[in-house]
């Protein structure tokens, strides 16, 4: 008797290479129907935002087509992804259905009940880790506890194997009979009705094929400068995998393969492969995180008011300034992406300089990165606020003009994201407030005008953060 058909529901693991869910369904044997569902309330508080949704309309696309060039084609619905998946178990007929696990709370609440279900009616339902190196349940210290440190977590890591990762070839893949009914790419309305990505397509080819290509050039080039180049955002000189990995478009078995098959020494980037790891260990065994700190004396941290929003609204527009703040904010508007260390350095100017919490710049994260992740996002905020695991203590406040200087020394990555600054001679760059009358008339710069004055004095700001901490102690 011919086997009956396997279900690979797709999620966060949108490619065909190194899946072991879909490896999984092609070796059962019998027909493979691939799913995609748009399933926002399964989300919790945290449904995709507006750049994650541009890049996951163009990742399904991808998708379908290399599925459709086997001969088979990828289904889309939109709803409550037990229903969806129960109607196609009837439609089908279907044996088993596969997935690869999720570790943000909503999902893995979610797949425990759909897992439990489809095994008491007699259906194979079996997730896989795809998404990490190491699952989090089987990461813990000698006491059987989560780690806390990065440090000696990372280090335990690195005494576990990572396997290496599977190469899928096929020529044909089986489908069933007669295809169920799917929705069309256009009908999960993943794309904004007002064209603010226009600047996303130059920079982003989001899919599989994307993610090797990208791979494929950062291995052959920019890994072996990594460590030297990395925190300077107006050089090429990190990877830009990350919103590839999110998504699943690559595999960070591939990603470990890549780096270790080099003739230079990738443990500097590997660690940064750690960090992901470490977020997702962070977020499997404290799922409150996203919105509680995890250091729980912060939760009567004295924020400032701003009652009008003004504040925000300035960090958010890039019109803070202070140039290298502004660079990265219109960088993540206009392309979906910033440069780590300028995402550390805008933290620190919002939770520090504006005082404001922490999980207003996570929410404004969540909506405008292409590579928005709910365990790297809370990871990232928690850490320069100091509230988190292994945090920047708050103390350490990050003075945008001096990373400014030492990071993009000849103002470079703010000339090109700043532009009404870019005719400011470069020692004026950073810190245009300094500029002479003449000088700034030379430039075109109008402060106030065409560019904002600084907002806050850092002076006095970073004077304020630090009497705000020293009453969260008392």
């Amino acid at each position: 008797m011919p086997a009956r058909a396997s279900i690979v529901w797709f999620r966060q693991d949108l490619r065909l290479q190194d899946n072991p869910a879909f490896q999984a369904a092609v070796g059962r044997g019998g027909p493979v129907v691939p799913i995609y569902v748009l399933d926002d309330a399964g989300e919790g508080r945290w449904p995709m935002g507006g750049a994650s949704r541009w890049w996951l309309h163009h990742s399904l696309e991808s998708l379908d087509l290399s599925l459709r060039r086997l001969g088979s084609r990828l289904l889309l619905a939109r709803g409550d992804s037990g229903e969806i998946l129960r109607h196609l178990v009837r439609r089908t007929g279907a044996g088993a259905i596969y997935w690869n696990r999720r570790h943000e709370p909503s999902a893995t609440a979610r797949d425990a009940t759909i897992e439990a279900e489809f095994a008491s009616a007699g259906v194979e339902a079996r997730s896989f880790n795809g998404e990490l190196l190491h699952a989090p349940h089987l990461v813990a210290n000698r006491q059987g506890r989560p780690y806390q440190v990065f440090t000696p977590y990372w280090r335990h890591c690195l005494t576990l194997p990572v396997e290496p990762p599977v190469r899928f070839r096929a020529f044909r893949l089986p489908g069933p009979p007669t295809w169920p009914k799917s929705l069309d790419l256009p009908e999960l309305r993943l794309l904004p009705g007002t064209r603010w990505d226009s600047g996303f397509g130059a920079l982003w080819k989001p899919g599989e094929a994307g993610a090797a290509g990208r791979l494929r050039r950062f291995a052959a080039g920019a890994i072996g400068t990594y460590a030297a180049r990395r925190n300077f955002p107006a050089l090429d000189g990190t990877s830009m995998l990350s919103p590839f990995l999110h998504f699943g478009e690559i595999s960070p078995r591939q990603v470990w393969a890549a780096a270790k098959a080099q003739k230079v020494d990738p443990s500097v980037f590997l660690g940064e492969i750690g960090w992901r790891e470490f977020a997702h260990h962070l977020l499997h065994y404290f799922p409150d995180t996203p919105e509680v700190p995890l250091r729980p004396e912060f939760a009567r941290f004295p924020w400032a008011e701003d009652r009008k929003g003004s504040l925000l609204r300035a960090w958010q527009k890039g019109r803070t300034g202070y140039p290298f703040v502004d660079a990265g904010m219109r960088q993540l508007w206009q392309t979906g992406w910033m440069h780590n260390r300028v995402r550390m350095v805008v933290a620190s100017f919002l939770v520090k300089h504006l005082r404001l919490p922490w999980q207003l710049g996570a929410a404004w994260f969540w909506d405008t990165l292409v590579d928005a992740d709910l365990a790297n996002n809370t990871l990232g905020w928690q850490w320069s606020t100091g509230c988190g695991a292994d945090a920047a203590p708050y103390f350490r406040i990050f003075a945008p003009v001096l990373q400014g200087l030492k990071f993009d020394p000849d103002g470079d990555y703010v000339r090109r994201w700043v532009p009404e600054l870019a005719r400011l001679p470069q020692r004026y760059i950073h810190s245009p407030w300094e500029a002479p009358g003449p000088v700034l008339a030379a430039a075109g710069v109008a402060l106030g005008g065409n560019y904002p004055r600084p907002i806050v004095d850092h002076a006095a700001a970073r004077a304020a953060a630090l009497k705000a901490f020293r009453q969260l102690r008392r």
